[in-house]
């Protein structure tokens, strides 16, 4: 008997009671926070525009400040479709917690196409992967959202909410085309219940006159801080911040972030999250125009500007890679645990002189040499990983903050080269890590096809050289430290 029967041929007790089975059977059920809080994040985001920094790259924090790159600072997905590259990455929890999106621009700067044509003839459509799990995710799609809109030019830095006041997701994305004789970025929206087929595009947001807008971010601020149940935070001139209790409703402009010295020419691609168990927030901005990556500012109150303030850079610390316009994603510590399980990273080295104490190995402009006072930090930090060629015992030494570039001796001097894959890119990356020729509680690298020879520091130059006297095990000896 179905449920329609039941209720025409019962009373009305019965009939509430058969109407709400039948709304609970298609409604979404909620997430149970109680059940599962969240314990870490996950950031999504991609690099820059090297080789492949525009592809999808994770970093996991349990503080929401202090971050590790996954899989050894290298993508967890790339973009086979479009353009071949996704930048402005953002995530999605559905409602019912069973499933979750990944969206991002289709767009591949590194392919030497510019930001003229990027802007005014680039993608219309988004790249966007599903997972129900956070490790496992489909085959990327392209879903053209913005096709429609009259020589619409792109579709830049996608977003995604889920509007229970429709009971679809509401999907927002900037479109620069030219609109009542002015060119420039809007906002513009579509829905959808799948990610898959999308309403015709709508005009979201534009601003007076000439003033473009881009990077928006809609956050749900819980218990109605500050009077609004949405808070948006978008980039157009400045870092501006606005309320509703509606997301598709009437916005009411809160100020923006120039009190604090932060504008739209300094500052992109905000990416807010709550921090874990407590009532403050973090905004996270790209100093793009430095190229100092992101930076955080914290509230109480993501509806007051005036409220923010920035945090000192020694309270954060953002891994090894170089992180832009991205998403942090709150996630229990099951999918944590899941995802370091997934993509686990080999921990960040730096490799001490032992006769030199104060100089480290690092990299500068691609050779290899060492240094005191390595500047930035991250030139003298290493991955010993295993050995490229394949051979048990042995090792290879990665750059960490250049991922798939190695310590690669030719002509037995040592750089810094990017893994071409071939055999003998691997053998000449290859050592043995031995113990110190000058100290044994140190270590030694040993080429693996010049058995004979050792890195060691001449003239403060990494190379490969027979060892014959004290003062070569000296220079070929290091101490492996923790950053």
């Amino acid at each position: 008997m179905t449920i329609v029967h039941t209720i025409r041929r019962a009373g009305p007790t019965v009939l509430v009671v058969a109407l709400l089975i039948a709304l609970a059977l298609v409604a979404p059920a909620p997430r149970s926070v109680a059940a599962e809080p969240n314990d870490a994040y996950l950031m999504a985001h991609f690099t820059g525009e090297g080789p492949t920094g525009e592809q999808v790259y994770f970093s996991t924090s349990t503080d929401g400040l202090h971050w590790t790159d996954l899989n050894n600072s290298s993508p967890v997905l790339t973009s086979t479709v479009g353009e071949r590259g996704v930048r402005d990455l953002s995530l999605v929890r559905s409602p019912s917690d069973d499933k979750f999106f990944l969206l991002g621009t289709d767009l591949r700067i590194a392919n030497g196409k510019g930001w003229n044509v990027a802007m005014h003839a680039g993608s219309t459509s988004l790249v966007i992967w599903e997972s129900t799990d956070l490790v496992n995710w489909s085959a990327p799609r392209l879903v053209d959202v913005a096709g429609a809109i009259p020589d619409a030019g792109c579709a830049w830095a996608p977003e995604a909410i889920w509007d229970p006041a429709i009971g679809k997701y509401v999907v927002y994305w900037a479109t620069i085309s030219p609109l009542n004789g002015v060119d420039k970025a809007r906002i513009y929206y579509a829905t959808t219940t799948d990610f898959r087929t999308f309403s015709e595009p709508k005009l979201y947001i534009d601003r007076p006159g000439t003033q473009g807008i881009i990077d928006t971010q809609i956050i749900e601020v819980e218990n109605a801080v500050g009077g609004y149940k949405y808070v948006r935070a978008s980039g157009d001139g400045q870092i501006t911040i606005e309320g509703s209790n509606s997301i598709l409703g009437t916005w009411t402009s809160l100020g923006n972030l120039s009190g604090i010295g932060l504008t739209g020419s300094q500052v992109e691609g905000p990416m807010i999250h709550q921090v874990n168990g407590s009532a403050k927030w973090t905004m996270w901005l790209d100093q793009y125009s430095s190229g100092g990556g992101y930076m955080p500012v914290s509230t109480t109150n993501l509806a007051s500007p005036s409220s923010y303030t920035k945090l000192a850079s020694s309270s954060y610390d953002l891994g090894t890679s170089h992180k832009r316009h991205g998403f942090v994603l709150p996630i229990t510590q099951a999918e944590l645990d899941a995802l370091r399980a997934k993509w686990p990273s080999t921990p960040v080295n730096r490799l001490q002189s032992y006769n030199l104490p104060d100089r480290y190995a690092r990299h500068a402009n691609f050779d290899a040499r060492i240094d005191a006072n390595v500047s930035p930090a991250r030139d003298g930090q290493w991955r010993i990983v295993p050995g490229l060629n394949g051979v048990s015992g042995t090792v290879s030494i990665e750059s960490a903050n250049y991922p798939g570039y190695y310590l690669r001796h030719a002509g037995f001097d040592l750089a810094l080269v990017r893994n071409d894959g071939t055999a003998q890119f691997a053998a000449d990356a290859t050592y043995r890590q031995v113990a110190g020729l000058a100290d044994a509680s140190a270590a030694s690298f040993q080429s693996y096809n010049y058995p004979d020879r050792y890195i060691r520091h001449y003239s403060y130059l990494l190379r490969l050289d027979p060892i014959t006297t004290a003062t070569g095990r000296a220079d070929a000896t290091f101490r492996v430290l923790t950053p």
